[in-house]
């Protein structure tokens, strides 16, 4: 049986809303059958559909209609940047899901950091030491908590927004300012259940960005992350009439092609969770985007 925990801080509404957000893999009418079936526990009680999460709120979501249903180690290689007794930050590939969920039973990154160290516990089975997400074909540093403790600190960082999130993208058109910012809510797309997007009744996002170099057709920028929603830089690129190129779900078909989109993690800074000393790193660009890059440049001089 899979389960996903939950635990309340700033998300707000109904308890359907609020799981489907928080867990792609399940859809509102599925998470309505489990309260149904009793299957969905807050505060360790049984709740109705209609039950407004509150700050602080324990769910609990116990799901035998998908896989995994055991967590294995696996000795998959990692790219470890950095790692102390509290906190790894690794370079995740293009093609690595995070953790475990419905379609990705295994061959996770979980899977491969649970054979190399313990992990934090408070985050559910599925999700052990899992602060903060990327997605799978989106390359980069993630910081992951090997002690509660750390897990504590490190999200509460994230929530206060005092952590550093910078992402290399590679959009489609010429943005002609050099900077801006994308302040736009997201949430579950009603036409698609595997996308994201504008949404009135979605949660805040604020995406900025500035322009690093212009190819004419593309433009490379740098996103900083304010928020930290699902698809965030995706979706509010594809908003603002640039999508990230090579982009399978919210880019146009034709496109550059590489191993999926041109999106990557860059820097990340954070506290040290014992020490409170500020860390930050940065990851180079994947092969194929530096490469993509440097055809780019050619057709730039040639054009």
């Amino acid at each position: 049986m899979l389960t996903h925990e939950l635990t309340i801080q700033d998300q707000q509404g109904r308890i359907d809303k609020v799981l489907a957000e928080a867990f792609p893999d399940l859809t509102r009418s599925h998470i309505q059958s489990l309260i149904k079936r009793d299957r969905i526990l807050v505060n360790g009680e049984k709740i109705k559909n209609k039950y407004q999460v509150k700050t602080g709120d324990q769910i609990e979501v116990q799901d035998s209609d998908t896989q995994p249903t055991e967590l294995e180690p696996e000795d998959i290689p990692l790219d470890i940047v950095y790692e102390d007794d509290d906190v790894i930050v690794v370079n995740k590939p293009q093609g690595m899901v995070v953790h475990p969920a419905a379609g990705h039973p295994n061959h996770t990154l979980v899977n491969a950091l649970l054979f190399h160290s313990p992990l934090a516990t408070i985050n559910g089975e599925f999700r052990p030491g899992i602060v903060h997400r990327i997605d799978k074909d989106t390359s980069g540093l993630l910081m992951v908590a090997k002690n509660d403790k750390a897990q504590q600190s490190l999200s509460a960082q994230l929530k206060a927004k005092t952590n550093t999130r910078l992402y290399i993208a590679l959009v489609h058109g010429n943005i002609k300012e050099d900077n801006g910012k994308i302040d736009a809510p997201i949430g579950r797309s009603p036409k698609d259940r595997k996308k994201q997007a504008i949404v009135a009744d979605g949660r805040p996002a604020v995406t900025h960005f500035k322009v690093l170099k212009r190819y004419g057709e593309y433009t490379l920028i740098q996103c900083k992350l304010e928020t930290g929603r699902t698809h965030q830089i995706r979706v509010h690129l594809k908003y603002i009439g640039h999508p990230v190129a090579g982009d399978p779900l919210y880019g146009p078909r034709k496109t550059l092609k590489g191993n999926g989109q041109f999106l990557h993690a860059s820097v990340l800074g954070f506290k040290q969770p014992t020490t409170n000393k500020y860390l930050e790193f940065e990851a180079p660009l994947p092969a194929i985007f530096q490469k993509t890059l440097k055809w780019l440049d050619t057709q730039t001089e040639h054009g």
